[in-house]
């Protein structure tokens, strides 16, 4: 039942327990203060994690010398999935690749975003889509070579040169494998896994979806990725729906269960609607659910045993009916701790909007380019996610975690269940993250309740209460007489997480230089950049290759050390009559940033 929370008959007030911090002890025995916010955790400092969706760097809308691109590595993100432009093709995909019958190839550009992430510490997957006009046409003319367009396209388009035309006969499901394969080779060692298609089960699979062509497809792709790299991991991509139906159909024609690495799925609950995320497996898509999917593709036969899952798309957006930017913030990081409970990887979708796309400046985590003082600036949720990814990354769900005792009031209990789960760090230590699964109300409307809790066999000496939302952290203490009880413990539709304040283990890497540009000056090379928190130096690093017509080669080389309050640099003795690459990065005591997007410039 729909309740408004702003009538102030429905208001409670709540009391949280704040006493002195308690002593704090590093794991070098040093005297180590209690933080009073999450502090970061890096991409490069994480195992496994959480990811992110994004479209590559791509001119005028989304450019790489602009502060967007370094943040992902900033807050945490340590998977990435790519393969589309605003819901469009994008350098990866096949009608970029292939623009010539038979000729394959990426530009610099493309090598130096792939690179990026993997120096950076992310882990990539990449969705290998769409059709190429020159093979997947239904036209009686194939065209002769493929032009890609821009990005304001979308799906559902049945235009004869349409991209969404997919590979149906033998002689288009060839051709599309000769861009799989081509693309498994080239990234080999660089990009391990492989997702066919996107959405295959609406209408991005002209001119209706069809689970029995798309096995077809799927049987060929896991042999081309497979024949090419053995480890190459192959990604079921990634159905918009959980319908069981079509991926039932789908395996049952590719006959390749025992082949499929990874099953994914997208979840948008109530998609243009705020349905909270919880709503995914409680009536969303009405009598199918994610969990009805995983539980039918972990038994299906042949199926590998342990098959990961992945929610490769997942977002609640501001501007959908009853939503804002307060709702964002707290259902997705809901999203991300109630599948990570369930054992699945979730990939939010957007990192930042591409406005020429059919989304505009809507569905991303920073404001994409519209010209206004708020381009690229993060929305409330990218902090909420940074808070996530440090918390909750390389955790595992702990099912000997015991959380009781919410009181919940009665006339809430059935709108708003109490959700609680305990997780274990790689180092042990316990976070366990509690919230009511309810709707959440545009404003941060919400009441203020509390309860006490009961946490059972964590291991937790001295408590801390953190939201995840603000990233907020206060001190606890135990009740009185015990240790597994908490008094006055907020109850909100947010994620709070209670953990040892000894958790906070991790050194705080500064954050990227963003917005590397170059220029010529005289007989130098003048590099700019912009400069950020927690720094105390910056490391200019130059590549020299032979030819800008192939992929740069040579060894990137550290050419100054400078002041953190440095933010140029004029390199004098660059060697003339060479493709010169330029990045830089910035050091503190703990260790070294992420590396800024790159530059290149033939001198």
């Amino acid at each position: 039942m729909r309740r408004n929370f702003v009538s102030k008959n429905f208001l409670l007030l709540s009391v949280v327990a704040i006493l002195a911090v308690p002593c704090e002890i590093s794991a070098n025995n040093e005297k180590r203060a209690l933080p009073s916010h999450v502090p970061p955790k890096r991409s490069s400092q994480i195992h496994d994690g959480f990811g992110i969706n994004s479209d590559l760097p791509r001119e005028p809308y989304l450019p790489w010398n602009r502060r967007w691109w370094t943040r992902m590595f900033d807050a945490g993100f340590k998977w990435i999935r790519i393969g589309q432009y605003e819901n469009s093709s994008d350098w990866t995909s096949w009608d970029w690749v292939e623009q010539q019958r038979g000729v394959f190839a990426v530009p610099q550009r493309v090598e130096d975003y792939v690179d990026s992430l993997v120096e950076n510490g992310v882990l990539i997957q990449v969705q290998l889509l769409y059709g190429n006009p020159m093979y997947t046409s239904p036209a009686g003319k194939l065209l002769d070579v493929s032009v890609p367009a821009p990005g304001g396209f979308h799906n559902p388009d049945r235009s004869l040169y349409s991209l969404f035309w997919p590979p149906k006969t033998p002689e288009q499901i060839a051709a599309f494998n000769h861009y799989v394969a081509w693309m498994v080779q080239h990234f080999r060692g660089r990009v391990s896994y492989w997702a066919l298609w996107n959405e295959q089960d609406i209408d991005y699979w002209n001119p209706v979806p069809n689970p029995e062509e798309y096995g077809r497809l799927l049987k060929s792709f896991v042999q081309a990725v497979h024949g090419v790299d053995p480890q190459a991991k192959v990604i079921y991509g990634a159905q918009a729906d959980p319908s069981r139906d079509f991926t039932k159909r789908a395996l049952d024609t590719c006959q390749c269960a025992s082949s499929i690495d990874v099953y994914a799925y997208h979840t948008y609950p109530g998609y243009g609607r705020n349905l909270h995320p919880e709503t995914m497996d409680s009536g969303a898509y009405h009598a199918e659910s994610p969990k009805a999917l995983r539980e039918l593709v972990r038994n299906y036969p042949g199926i590998r045993a342990g098959i990961p899952f992945f929610d490769d798309e997942f977002n609640s957006i501001p501007s959908w009916e009853g939503s804002d930017e307060s709702v964002q913030a707290k259902y997705v990081p809901r999203g991300l701790i109630y599948n990570l409970a369930a054992g699945v990887k979730t990939f939010p979708w957007l990192l930042t909007a591409a406005p020429d796309g059919n989304e505009y400046d809507d569905f991303g985590f920073l404001h994409g380019l519209t010209y206004h003082e708020n381009d690229f600036t993060p929305r409330p949720v990218f902090g909420a996610l940074q808070n996530t990814n440090a918390l909750f990354s390389d955790t595992r769900f702990d099912p000997a975690i015991h959380i009781s005792g919410a009181d919940v009031p009665a006339y809430m209990r059935d709108d708003y269940p109490f959700i609680a789960y305990g997780f274990r760090s790689i180092s042990d230590k316990a976070i366990v993250a509690y919230w009511l699964a309810g709707h959440s109300y545009p404003g941060n409307a919400f009441p203020q309740l509390s309860s006490e809790l009961t946490i059972k066999n964590t291991g937790i000496e001295y408590p801390v209460l953190i939201d995840l939302v603000s990233g907020d952290i206060k001190p606890l203490a135990w009740k009185k007489g015990t240790t597994d009880t908490l008094e006055a413990l907020p109850l909100r539709d947010s994620v709070m997480a209670i953990a040892d304040e000894t958790y906070f283990d991790w050194p705080v890497l500064p954050e990227t230089p963003s917005s590397l540009n170059i220029v010529s000056s005289g007989n130098s090379l003048k590099l700019t950049w912009a400069g950020h928190e927690e720094a105390k130096g910056i490391i200019v690093e130059r590549q020299v290759s032979e030819s800008s017509s192939d992929r740069a080669s040579g060894d990137w080389q550290k050419l100054a050390r400078l002041p953190a309050t440095a933010t140029e640099y004029n390199d004098s003795a660059a060697p003339r009559g060479k493709s010169l690459g330029y990045r830089v990065r910035a050091f503190n005591d703990a260790g070294e940033s992420a590396y800024s997007n790159i530059v290149r410039i033939r001198w």
